[in-house]
């Protein structure tokens, strides 16, 4: 039997799957198939974006699959550097090319948007695909108990058991191979999943998990190893709402207390089953357990700064700044709680780390088109974050959306908002990226700022766009067209509204293009004409002789 996994892409608040990251679901799903059977070589993955630039290759594979299992779901969709999730037209395409069994699973079974501000509309007319509606790992290892794939429809869908994933995590692992952007490949990583809260937020969709199903340390410990063992180095705790409940003591409110101790064990034991990796981050923290507990909080993200690498971010959800908004929606953190967050996580992690970003900055996450939303949220809104550049706080990112109502949420057919402020929220927007965006870039990398091991991967005309692997990477453009697929060194020169300019560091004096030479610090356009024109050098000497170089500029140029 062949089993062929294709990668949509899921991007969720709380797992995220789109390259160079590759989601725990594609994983699970490995190994469910290996548990049953199946052996590791007629286990094929492929990503849709490979599926475009082969399309014939690719539907040879789709024929002779005995099973295509489909993995995709936007719930928060953003924009992205050189992947585009799967659509509803290569849906249908793959289903119908499909001779064996296809099954649709992942956050796609809550429903289907493009986009933001926009309904999720339920699944339907996919021809022979069965579209799960629980876990789609355990319904294909239910399914794969009978090797002739009995009619699907006779399947009872359920949700997979941590005693489960805790095996197929380790057995999958040796798909990554298969990832197109492998070694360089994140692996999302699960601790738990489900919302914990009494009653939930409007728009939340992870209350359709169930409660929590915290997994053991060790489950997740060993899930490392493996993936350490077939090559990753690059992992990021961040399938989980928020990485400082895990394992947390539930005392019957609506926070539960945070264990320090839990998360030590976490990521001691991660350091020590992959001593060489390259990036450990995490994802999702909740502003209103920092808040609530904030000396527990500062013992954890002190262990996290202690094992993690630079540039790591603890996305929060404020969601919106206004008080009615934030009662009517049942959302988790008040303005004054929030700063307070944001202060604490500062503390601890804005001061410098390896790579040259921050240790640890917090993210803010806001939505807009919620119930109550009016004209004064958005300036509630824009005035928080005004309070908190001018503090001197530092902010990694913010993240700016329109709610996207699912079937089964309060803000289902409450979403009225999204249109009738959209022009309201598109100049709230712009505001925020001019004003609050920019400034808060220059103090997080200043010019002059040294950036290590930035992937470079893409090009654009004359321009290379690359990125540091992690948790909400810095997009950065170089005024060059580089190689792309490697790692080099760079410094900031200059700053966009949610991007930076940068340039080779140090720059390759004999070889570097005009136009890269004419963005040294301290070089313009005269020098760098000089600098050109004079080349090659055989030696530092020579070069300072025939220009003149001052050692400011020598700082950043070798030969």
């Amino acid at each position: 039997m062949k089993a062929l996994i294709i990668d949509g892409y899921v991007d969720e608040p709380a797992c995220f799957g789109v390259p160079p990251y590759i989601s725990p679901y594609i994983r699970y799903l490995a190994g469910a198939m290996r548990e049953q059977g199946i052996p590791a070589q007629d286990i094929f993955y492929s990503a849709i974006d490979s599926i475009r630039l082969s399309p014939k290759d690719h539907e040879k594979i789709i024929r002779e699959a005995d099973l295509v299992v489909i993995i995709a779901g936007m719930t928060v969709p953003g924009k992205y550097l050189r992947s585009t999730p799967i659509n509803l037209q290569e849906l249908h395409s793959i289903s119908r090319t499909a001779t064996g069994q296809v099954v649709l699973g992942g956050p796609i079974r809550l429903g289907f948007s493009s986009e933001g501000g926009k309904t999720a509309s339920s699944l339907s007319g996919l021809g022979n695909a069965h579209c799960c509606g629980a876990d789609v790992e355990a319904f294909v290892y239910d399914l794969l108990s009978d090797r002739k794939l009995s009619n699907p429809e006779n399947i009872v869908e359920r949700f997979r058991s941590v005693q489960e994933i805790g095996r197929w995590g380790k057995k999958g692992a040796f798909i990554i191979r298969q990832h197109p952007d492998y070694p360089n490949v994140m692996c999302e990583l699960e601790t738990y999943r489900g919302c914990g809260r009494r009653k939930h937020c409007s728009f939340c969709t992870e209350p359709f998990y169930g409660k929590p199903d915290h997994r053991p340390v060790d489950d997740v410990i060993l899930e490392v190893q493996a993936l350490s063992e077939e090559g990753a180095g690059h992992f990021r705790i961040g399938r989980q709402p928020d990485l400082l409940s895990y394992q947390a003591k539930d005392k019957g409110g609506d926070l539960p207390i945070p264990d320090p101790m839990t998360i030590e064990s976490l990521y001691r034991g991660i350091r020590s089953v992959a001593p060489d990796l390259q990036v450990l981050h995490m994802d999702n923290a909740n502003p209103a357990t920092i808040a609530a507990f904030p000396d527990e909080s500062k013992k954890i993200l002190t262990t996290i700064v202690k094992y993690h690498t630079s540039g790591d971010v603890a996305a929060m959800g404020m969601e919106s700044a206004d008080p009615e908004v934030i009662r009517r929606n049942c959302l988790k953190v008040s303005p004054d709680e929030m700063f307070s967050a944001i202060g604490l996580v500062n503390e601890i992690g804005a001061k410098r780390g390896a790579n040259g970003m921050p240790e640890l900055l917090p993210g803010l996450n806001f939505v807009h088109g919620l119930m109550g939303e009016t004209k004064e949220t958005f300036r509630l809104n824009y005035e928080f974050l005004r309070k908190v550049i001018d503090s001197g706080l530092l902010l990694r990112r913010i993240n700016i959306r329109q709610v996207m109502a699912f079937q089964g949420t309060p803000m289902f057919g409450n979403d009225a908002a999204v249109e009738k402020h959209k022009k309201e929220f598109l100049r709230y927007k712009e505001k925020v990226r001019k004003e609050i965006d920019l400034p808060m870039l220059r103090k997080v990398v200043p010019a002059g700022t040294i950036l290590r091991n930035v992937l470079l991967e893409v090009n654009d005309g004359n321009t290379t766009f690359g990125r540091q692997m992690g948790s909400y990477p810095l997009l950065i453009g170089l005024p060059a067209k580089l190689e792309t697929g490697h790692y080099m060194d760079v410094t900031v020169i200059d700053h966009g509204f949610r991007s930076i300019t940068a340039i080779p560091y140090p720059v390759d004096i004999n070889n570097a293009e005009l136009g890269l030479l004419q963005r040294l610090p301290g070089v313009g356009k005269v020098m760098a004409a000089k600098i050109f024109r004079e080349r090659p050098y055989k030696d530092t000497q020579e070069m300072i002789s025939k220009t003149s170089l001052n050692a400011e500029i020598l700082e950043h140029v070798k030969l």
